[in-house]
């Protein structure tokens, strides 16, 4: 991609966090550690690979995305703002009585939301009957959706990933969020679903690994998944829980746990100090 564009993509991914930040600081609960960490994905998606328009969110024909690991609605709902489904303001309103922002994401009620998402396993699900329907259909548009690594100790994950493999669909494009931790601590001592790569591949899927944070590599992946037919493709995308926030990174605690004052001026300030130092890229 031109310099320009990912020097925007890179802003995004920051405006991504905040908005995160501020939502789960607003709500006094939510998930920041698992939605800094996808940040890069969604803005990537969101700005530059899926083919979508905001001023016509039902549109048929456009591409969908399933956030599998709903509990990150924080950084989802952080993207859809940015690009227009609704005002950044709304942000602050997470999981208020009278907000369609709520704690998992609901597509009735929330623009530019495909699936609602939540018990893990079934938006992932949900992501390959929506391929299998395009199929049906005879449509050309492609199915995203983003799963955490934590995700794959469900069995649902599975039957899903059979199924996919089965009916060989290969406009079906999966991410699975690979930053090694989970609510009850590092994924290897929870219940390990190593080794994953291997095991998708298995289970009849084309795989690819890449650093998660790395839009090139990002870029890279969508872009040969595209090329991929007879099978769905999974990317394995390696990155941080709490990304660029210095008291957030690689702490399971943060998995669920929303920062208090003080704690939200830090993350604020320290994201809004790399935000800038973008800004003033060549």
């Amino acid at each position: 991609m031109d310099a320009a564009t990912k020097k925007q993509l890179k802003i995004n991914a920051m405006k991504i966090r905040m908005g995160a930040i501020e939502g789960v600081f607003n709500a006094k609960s939510g998930h920041p550690g698992g939605s800094l960490s996808i940040a890069e994905l969604l803005s990537f998606l969101y700005f530059k690979e899926m083919k979508i328009d905001p001023s016509n969110p039902d549109d048929p024909n456009r591409d969908r995305f399933v956030l599998s690991k709903g509990h990150c609605a924080p950084a989802l709902y952080a993207a859809l703002a940015l690009r227009g489904y609704f005002s950044t303001d709304l942000l602050k309103t997470l999981r208020k009585p009278d907000s369609f922002l709520q704690g998992h994401p609901e597509m009735k009620h929330t623009p530019g939301v495909d699936m609602t998402t939540g018990s893990l396993g079934q938006g992932i699900s949900a992501a390959a009957g929506m391929a299998k329907g395009a199929k049906l259909q005879n449509k050309d548009f492609r199915v995203y959706a983003i799963l955490g690594d934590g995700e794959l100790e469900e069995g649902q994950v599975w039957e899903a990933a059979m199924f996919a493999a089965h009916y060989q669909l290969d406009n079906l494009c999966a991410v699975v969020d690979y930053n090694g931790l989970q609510i009850d601590g590092c994924l290897k001592e929870v219940c390990s679903p190593e080794p994953i790569p291997e095991k998708f591949a298995a289970f009849g899927w084309h795989v690819i690994q890449i650093d998660g944070h790395d839009l090139d590599q990002i870029e890279a992946a969508y872009a040969e998944a595209r090329t991929v037919k007879g099978k769905p493709t999974v990317i394995i995308s390696r990155g941080t829980k709490g990304k660029y926030v210095s008291f957030m990174e690689n702490k399971a605690s943060w998995h669920g746990s929303a920062p208090n004052a003080e704690q939200y001026e830090q993350a604020m300030a320290e994201l809004k100090a790399i935000l800038e130092k973008i800004e003033m890229e060549g």
